[in-house]
C-alpha cells in the first residue's frame, strides 16, 4: 500500500505542475497537452500502469481494513481516541471520495462525457485540442468549480495522513525524524491543495481569462 501510495503521490505532484502551466497561457498549456497526446502508445502504457497502481492501492486498502477488523472482531465497549487525527480516522471515506472524483475528472477532461459548458471538442488557432479554453470555460462554471474545490480539500485530507504513514510503514521513522515525518503529510497535502485550487479559483475570479 505504501509503495503504490508513493507512486500515486508523485503522479499527483507531476499532474499539478503540468496543470499549473495554465498560468503561462494558451500556447504553453496546449503545447504541453499536444506533447502528451503525441506520445501515442506510450501515453496508453502510462495510463495502464497508473490504473494498475490505482487498483492495487485500493485492493491494499481493503486488505488492511479486513485485517484490522479481524484483529479486533469484538467492538470496544468504550472507545476514546487519544493518539489519532481526523484525517487518519476518515482515510477510507476520503479514499472513496477521491476515487469517485478521479472517475469524474476523467469523464470531464479526458473523455468529455461530462461537458457542462460544451468546450471539450474546441480547437485552437493551430488546430490542436484547446485544453486551455476548456479549462477556462469549465472553471467559469460555478457548479464545476465547486466540485473541484471540495475534491481538492478531500484529497489534501487524504494526503495529510497518507504521506506520513508511508514513511512509517517503510520503517524510515525514527526518534530523530519523528517530527519531520509527522509534518510531511500536512505539508504535501497543503502544497497540493494550494497548487490545485489556485487554478479554478483564479479562473473563477477572473485572474486568468
Amino acid at each position: 500500500m505504501a509503495v503504490t501510495g508513493i507512486i500515486l503521490v508523485l503522479f499527483v505532484l507531476g499532474h499539478m505542475v503540468g496543470n499549473l502551466q495554465v498560468f503561462a497561457g494558451q500556447e504553453t498549456l496546449n503545447t504541453y497537452a499536444a506533447f502528451l497526446q503525441g506520445l501515442g502508445a506510450g501515453l496508453w502504457v502510462i495510463r495502464l500502469v497508473l490504473l494498475a497502481v490505482f487498483v492495487a492501492h485500493i485492493r491494499s486498502a481493503l486488505l488492511v481494513v479486513r485485517l484490522s477488523n479481524a484483529a479486533r472482531p469484538v467492538p470496544y465497549q468504550v472507545r476514546k481516541d487519544t493518539c489519532t487525527t481526523f484525517a487518519a480516522r476518515t482515510m477510507w471515506v476520503s479514499g472513496i471520495l477521491v476515487a469517485l472524483f478521479v472517475v469524474y475528472h476523467l469523464l470531464h477532461f479526458t473523455t468529455g462525457t461530462i461537458d457542462p459548458v460544451g468546450a471539450h471538442g474546441d480547437l485552437d488557432a493551430e488546430g490542436r485540442k484547446d485544453v486551455y479554453g476548456m479549462v477556462i470555460a469549465s472553471f467559469q462554471h460555478v457548479p464545476t468549480t465547486a466540485v473541484y474545490v471540495v475534491a481538492q480539500l478531500v484529497l489534501a485530507l487524504h494526503l495529510s495522513h497518507g504521506v506520513s504513514s508511508v514513511v512509517q510503514t517503510l520503517g524510515l521513522r525514527s526518534s530523530r525524524n519523528a517530527g519531520l515525518v509527522k509534518a510531511a503529510g500536512p505539508l504535501v497535502g497543503g502544497l497540493v491543495l494550494v497548487g490545485n485550487l489556485s487554478i479554478p479559483l483564479a479562473i473563477l475570479v477572473g485572474l486568468v481569462k
